[in-house]
């Protein structure tokens, strides 16, 4: 582990935690979406994500170094169904089949994501003061 991995891992939580906040943003724009390239509305996204491992090269090293984004994989609910028989999109019986995203969901992950974005680039920062300092006190 250098002197420079605390950099690296609040990094990978930055570039993560951008993602994803993108991610929820695609899911606020399309949430009236009702018709999509793929046929039926859009579906709503979800972020996954892993530890991002050590090098196995390195003995006594073990743990993870960060987070990845492995996937960014649609939600599976079923859409939600409103009542609108002059909707382009309506059925026969004069529904249409919403995209399955839930607004206040969706703002909470965003604070959430927000909240971890802060917190590496607050981790990020005080490495950062941390290793001025050393330098200072080699001086």
């Amino acid at each position: 582990m250098g002197i420079f991995s605390s950099f690296d891992v609040s990094a990978s939580g930055l570039t993560a935690n951008r993602l994803w906040m993108d991610v929820i943003a695609s899911n606020i724009a399309n949430a009236q979406t009702t018709h999509t390239p793929e046929g039926g509305p859009y579906r709503r996204r979800e972020v996954v994500f892993s530890t991002r491992l050590q090098d196995a090269s390195q003995p006594g090293l073990e743990g993870g170094q960060g987070v990845r984004v492995v996937e960014i994989r649609e939600d599976e609910s079923p859409p939600r169904l409103v009542y609108d028989p002059e909707h382009p999109d309506a059925r026969e019986d004069g529904y249409v089949e919403m995209p399955n995203i839930d607004a206040v969901t969706e703002l909470v992950d965003m604070l959430v994501a927000s909240r971890a974005y802060e917190a590496n680039a607050a981790a990020m920062e005080a490495a950062k003061a941390m290793l001025s300092r050393a330098l200072d006190i080699l001086r």
